[in-house]
């Protein structure tokens, strides 16, 4: 069971490839440009998660559902992905709701 919130958040992540593949909206349509953004994204998370670990405000649980394995003193290795998942997810959600705006009304 240690292993249960990483395999979450590997499915979440799962999920989103396979609405970004079919509908074309952020890795599927520019490659380069989507995965810069998403180190980016996933760079100031971490850097914002390690300054509020540093200045004490955030501390790790302790769960039996998490890996245990830290990435950094209350560092879990989850938060990796969890970040990368909100970015993620943040880019699919502004992309395809772009789209959905942009397309014309259909009268009936």
């Amino acid at each position: 069971m240690r292993v249960v919130y990483l395999l979450v958040l590997l499915a979440a992540i799962a999920c989103m490839v396979l609405v970004d593949r079919r509908f074309r909206l952020v890795l599927w349509r520019a490659p380069r440009r989507a995965t810069a953004v998403l180190l980016i994204g996933l760079g100031f998370f971490l850097a914002w998660d390690l300054l509020g670990i540093a200045l004490g405000i955030f501390a790790r649980g302790t769960t039996s559902i998490s890996t245990g394995i830290l990435l950094a003193p209350e560092l879990p290795l989850e938060e990796l992905f969890f970040l990368a998942f909100l970015c993620y997810l943040t880019m699919v959600l502004v992309t395809g709701s772009r789209r959905l705006l942009a397309r014309p009304k259909v009268h009936r």
